[in-house]
């Protein structure tokens, strides 16, 4: 088997043994998407939709949420951490979109305050349905232990996975690897006695069960 035909089986297999529809964040609204995917960041995805049920309550949209008062923002979001700087990105990035579409192209959405490569692909896939390559850090032990990659940088991981994968399966493998990643390949003690991918994952043979971050 071949890199490229090892790929796609591990594609297949993630695929036919992933549910259909593979969502972490509540918000489906473009805006209110973007916002909670900028809030995400070093916070669980359930604490983020407890979050932005409020901060969505009060200011539902990019106009209220440009005019909003910084510490009351503050204090609404506070549990998701870094609470201050994601206060000022998100009030900024509103300030950016009031009046206009969230941008459908990666180079324009890493243009607003707050938003990186991450949270781009996240919109594009997610609310754009185009190929999207979404690195974070399930993806990158997932791949890297496949040794479909061997790169830590999420920049690079992305292009890799982008050579590797025509572009109609990227989104669908970055949700399926992620929930793998979550579910069964995890960093402390992954199970690999369930994994379906044991036979083509270099880390399951014995040899490498170290933490993989």
């Amino acid at each position: 088997m071949n890199e490229k035909e090892r790929i796609l089986e591990i594609y297949r297999i993630l695929d036919e043994n992933s549910p259909a529809n593979i969502t972490f964040l509540d918000k489906k609204d473009p805006f209110q998407f973007l916002i909670s995917v900028i809030l995400s960041a070093q916070c669980t995805d359930k604490m983020v939709n407890l979050v932005t049920n409020e901060l969505f309550l009060k200011y539902p949209t990019a106009h209220d949420l440009s005019v909003a008062d910084y510490n009351e923002v503050c204090d609404i979001i506070k549990r998701t951490g870094f609470y201050r700087n994601k206060a000022r990105n998100i009030i900024e990035c509103s300030k950016a979109l009031d009046g206009k579409d969230v941008p459908s192209e990666i180079d324009e959405l890493i243009k607003l305050p707050g938003v990186g490569r991450k949270t781009a692909n996240c919109v594009i896939g997610d609310i754009y349905n185009r190929g999207a390559v979404i690195v974070d850090t399930h993806f990158k032990r997932v791949v890297n232990r496949l040794e479909i990659v061997n790169e830590k940088d999420p920049t690079k991981i992305e292009m890799l996975i982008r050579s590797k994968l025509e572009d109609k399966y990227l989104y669908r493998f970055s949700m399926t690897a992620n929930l793998h990643g979550r579910n069964i390949c995890h960093a402390r003690k992954p199970e690999c006695d369930k994994c379906l991918l044991f036979k083509l994952c270099p880390f399951g043979d014995g040899d490498n069960q170290e933490e993989t971050k």
